[in-house]
């Protein structure tokens, strides 16, 4: 099953049309469907697909080769080209007579093993640029070695590629794509627990309930899910138990440096090293309240949906679900299910509003949006605004987002303007998102202020983003 990715086929096949040299660059997480995407693209095309190894350099170019002359003579065979070079070589005149796709995937394992892979690549490239008509593609899951070893300054293939793309997750809305049975509700819950990575989702069951999901995958020690995030990190870091540490620190509800720190038990220059290299990889984010750039008030969260999931349950209850008790742990999950998903939806409803944005239809022609929060003088404590996007000086949007089985009452719309008053803007708008709509008070409120709008989850769980009139509810 292949969905979504329909701008990047777009880009390939637009540079596939140009019927000249080149050069794509494609990467980004394990399982977040790089393969697939390549696999589509050069479906029904004359392509040589290359998949690297984590061997030596012989046994890469032992299969490289026998991919090139299968493709060349249509015959399995074990002979193999003496060197790399001859065998890129031998493609690049290949492609001076015909258009030919060659997609090295998991580049790094081969460069990893041949060193002079990257020098040989550019002095091909340069030599034959001008009369071939290759279109090369070099895939790599490890980000760290693709944006240092091949799209850096320093690097010997920078200045000669064509296009780059970081595949990411996809969005709450292709994440939709996946499920035709699965009730509203339960679509935000499942993006919630393993996010938008296309391999996740496949191992979920629409035809399934939530709780029988996550007992058949993460609560479960022969499921594919079970150890996944431990493995992914055993495969991009060296030293896999501080990361996880810090991953749990944070999932569990220590954000700050000085928090994450104390929690995991290293001084904070340690654990500001181990986060940048978390935060490259895209497990975390850092945040700081929105129209901030530098700020001591700086937290930590998890980015990937997947790990904050399984870092905030798994391990606490990894000896009930050994013994094979996981009805046992799901009934110690579910009671938190609901806190969990807030800043989930938090996020889905800023998702929503990007796509009113480029679709041309929100108030407030915001450039970002984020979360806020800081001091609020007037009642003398913390306050936080949920979503707060900025136009110019003078005009704003603020939002609210409140997954409860209540309706949103008059008392979130007072609460979101008051603490806008902290803000000097002269023109607001103010959001309010619910997941079971809103009481006839909020309603009547918003649609008599006029700059209000209600939006019911239902709503944004629709394929095409549409506004509920104000007042509706």
């Amino acid at each position: 099953m292949f969905i979504g990715r329909e701008r990047e086929l777009d880009a390939l096949n637009r540079r596939y049309a140009s019927d000249q040299f080149e050069f794509a660059v494609i990467y980004g997480r394990r399982r977040v469907g790089k393969t697939a995407l390549i696999t589509q693209f050069i479906k029904e095309k004359k392509a040589i697909y290359f998949m690297g190894v984590e061997s030596s350099a012989k046994q890469n170019l032992a299969n490289f080769s026998r991919n090139i002359l299968e493709y060349h003579t249509g015959i399995e065979t074990e002979n193999s080209f003496l060197s790399f070079q001859a065998a890129l070589e031998y493609v690049f005149r290949l492609s001076e007579q015909e258009r030919l796709i060659l997609a090295i995937d998991e580049y790094p394992y081969v460069a990893r093993s041949e060193k002079s892979l990257a020098s040989t690549l550019q002095m091909l490239i340069d030599k034959y640029r001008d009369t071939s008509k290759l279109m090369l593609i070099l895939c790599g899951s490890s980000m760290s070695y693709m944006e240092d070893y091949v799209l850096a300054y320093k690097a010997p293939l920078y200045g000669r590629r064509t296009a780059q793309m970081k595949i990411v997750p996809f969005d709450f809305e292709k994440t939709c794509r996946y499920f035709r049975h699965f009730s509203d509700e339960d679509k935000a819950l499942i993006y919630g627990i393993v996010g938008g990575t296309p391999q996740y989702l496949l191992q979920m069951n629409d035809e399934m309930s939530i709780e029988d999901n996550i007992r058949n995958t993460f609560l479960n020690p022969t499921s594919a899910l079970f150890e996944e995030p431990e493995n992914l990190l055993k495969q991009e870091v060296r030293e896999p138990a501080l990361y996880n540490a810090i991953i749990t620190a944070i999932a569990t509800g220590s954000t700050r440096m000085s928090e994450i720190s104390g929690k995991v038990g290293e001084d904070t220059n340690v654990c500001a090293a181990y986060i940048k290299n978390l935060v490259a990889l895209g497990i975390i984010r850092k945040e700081t309240p929105y129209g901030e750039k530098a700020s001591r008030k700086a937290i930590y969260e998890i980015e990937d949906n997947l790990f904050r999931f399984w870092y905030r349950f798994v391990p606490e209850n990894s000896s009930i679900i050994a013994r094979g008790a996981d009805d046992l742990a799901y009934r110690r999950i579910a009671p938190f299910l609901p806190d969990y998903m807030g800043k989930v939806f938090e996020e889905i409803c800023r998702q929503y509003l990007w796509k009113l944005l480029l679709a041309g239809r929100c108030p407030v022609q915001f450039s970002s949006l984020g979360r806020w929060w800081g001091n609020d003088p007037t009642e003398k404590h913390q306050a936080e605004i949920d979503i707060l996007a900025e136009q110019d000086k003078n005009t704003a949007l603020f939002g609210a987002c409140k997954w409860t089985n209540e309706k949103a009452d008059l008392g979130v719309l007072e609460t979101l303007v008051k603490r806008s008053g902290l803000f000097p803007y002269q023109t607001k708008h103010f959001y309010l998102f619910a997941k079971s709509g809103f009481t006839k008070g909020c309603a009547d409120r918003a649609k008599e202020m006029g700059n209000v709008t209600l939006v019911r989850y239902e709503q944004i769980v629709s394929s095409t983003p549409q506004t509920v009139q104000r007042g509706e509810y």
